[in-house]
């Protein structure tokens, strides 16, 4: 079943109403563009749809795009006249006449639970399928680790669609502690946000680190301003060390600690970060596995390599994906024998990380194209994807510049025919791909190769940073950020 609509306390508890049946669902980003729910809603076969009554101008388009769904179920006010064919559609009057028994609940551990899209390097987002062990293994060891009990309030900052919720979901249902909405439009304004913490008494904080750094850049605090909250916890991209190190001046009694790991396999390590040093700028480790997860540095033989040697980072465990939906060669190539145990399947992160003397691991990179901006994981190759589908547009390469405040900033060198109007490329990307996915254009006379006629990025990296006077960006794979926790 598709959530389509904001996060709320109806969306909260369609959720749990969906799992409690038995099924699995997959909540939709309701700021994408049409053509991308739409693709969602067919690539993952929708059979209901829970969403509210204000945007049943979209329902059609999504009944069009997978005619496999038999129910619209309108959550807040009454459900619109004009009908959809075969589809029944049900309002908030019809859900109050129906009984109240709860219905019985389905205690299988490997069924699925719930799709998650990530951006994919073909254009095709990629459907992360987890089941409520692979959930549940990282919310167990969550509420341990953090000692989240009824007495917490947790923040739900992360859009139900982004994989931080998980947390904030299910360890507050998991110890009947309260959990806190922060709505969308609040987001944008660090002042609203730090509000919130303070007169909602969080205790547990948890975030895309640029989230943190907003807050205390702009959200006028002081130090001690948030006397409840003990626990912040961060991941999903790099927290440069000097700002880390600023917020956690501000907060000097709460605890602190980094998660790592792609949407595939949950928070798989973790770092409690001690006290930093003034003159410290090295990013911190990405830290060691959580309970019941092993971690294996592999090289590109597939065989471990020493400490301090760089390596893919290949994550086996409880945590990780049942693969990817409707796509076996992709989750096959994806999901290999563990290194130690060839019976179970292990994840190939796409990382790059070494292991310290300490025993932590160290990030490094990426070895594809995928990077971190704003906390979103993105696949370059989707946005040249979208590009290309417009006429004026000859070829195109993205890169990510290495930005302090959003982590990279997108950049399209575009070949194109014709007026070069970057306003109607934007919005070409617009109607295709999430905002956050939007980048910046540069035109160009023709994209330079190498002599294996491949784009040469490195010399598209020189050349912006000669016209910027910015450093270059390295498109090796240490200039990406991790992968989304």
């Amino acid at each position: 079943m598709a959530l389509f609509l904001d996060k709320s306390a109806a969306a909260v508890a369609g959720i749990y109403g969906i799992l409690k049946t038995g099924a699995s669902y997959v909540p939709l980003d309701v700021r994408a563009p049409l053509s991308r729910l739409c693709g969602v809603a067919a690539d993952c076969e929708i059979a209901a749809l829970l969403s509210t009554a204000d945007r049943h101008r979209t329902w059609r388009d999504l009944v069009t795009a997978h005619s496999g769904v038999r129910a619209i179920v309108a959550l807040d006010g009454e459900s619109p006249t004009d009908t959809l064919g075969a589809v029944r559609c049900l309002d908030a009057l019809d859900l109050a006449a129906r009984p109240d028994t709860p219905p019985p609940v389905f205690a299988n551990s490997d069924a699925l639970s719930y799709i998650l899209y990530t951006s994919g390097s073909t254009g095709r987002p990629k459907g992360v399928m987890h089941t409520h062990r692979s959930a549940l293994a990282f919310v167990d060891w969550a509420v341990r680790a953090f000692e989240i009990t009824e007495r917490d309030r947790l923040s739900s900052h992360a859009p139900l669609h982004f994989d931080l919720s998980v947390f904030d979901l299910y360890a507050a249902v998991r110890t009947a502690a309260a959990v806190v909405l922060i709505a969308p439009w609040a987001t944008a304004f660090p002042v609203e946000v730090a509000r919130i913490i303070a007169t909602a008494e969080i205790t547990v904080w948890y975030s895309v680190p640029t989230a943190l750094h907003q807050i205390v850049r702009n959200g006028n605090i002081d130090q001690g301003a948030f006397p409840r909250l003990r626990t912040v916890l961060f991941a999903g991209e790099v927290f440069p060390t000097p700002r880390l190190r600023q917020v956690m001046n501000l907060m000097p009694n709460t605890r602190f600690a980094n998660l790592y790991g792609p949407t595939e396999t949950n928070v798989c390590t973790w770092y409690a970060v001690p006290e930093l040093p003034q003159d410290k700028t090295e990013p911190i480790p990405i830290g060691r596995p959580i309970d019941g997860v092993t971690a294996d540095v592999i090289g590109p033989d597939g065989h471990p390599v020493g400490c301090g040697e760089p390596g893919e980072l290949l994550v086996s465990g409880p945590t990780v994906m049942r693969g990817y939906w409707g796509d076996r060669d992709r989750t096959e190539r994806s999901l290999i024998h563990a290194v130690h145990h060839a019976a179970e399947l292990a994840y190939r992160t796409g990382d790059i990380v070494r292991t310290t003397p300490e025993g932590d691991f160290e990030f490094l990179g990426r070895r594809d194209q995928q990077v971190k901006s704003r906390g979103y994981r993105i696949e370059l190759g989707e946005i040249e994807a979208a590009l290309c589908t417009a006429e004026s547009v000859v070829e195109c390469a993205v890169l990510a510049v290495p930005d302090e405040e959003i982590t990279n900033r997108l950049v399209a060198f575009v070949v194109a025919v014709g007026p070069r109007d970057p306003a109607a490329l934007r919005q070409h990307c617009s109607d295709q791909l999430p905002q956050y996915m939007i980048p910046d254009f540069e035109f160009i006379d023709r994209l330079p190769r190498g002599s294996t006629g491949k784009i040469d990025r490195q010399m598209l990296a020189d050349e912006l940073s000669s016209r910027t006077d910015a450093p270059a960006a390295p498109v090796t794979p240490t200039s990406q950020s991790p992968s989304p926790s």
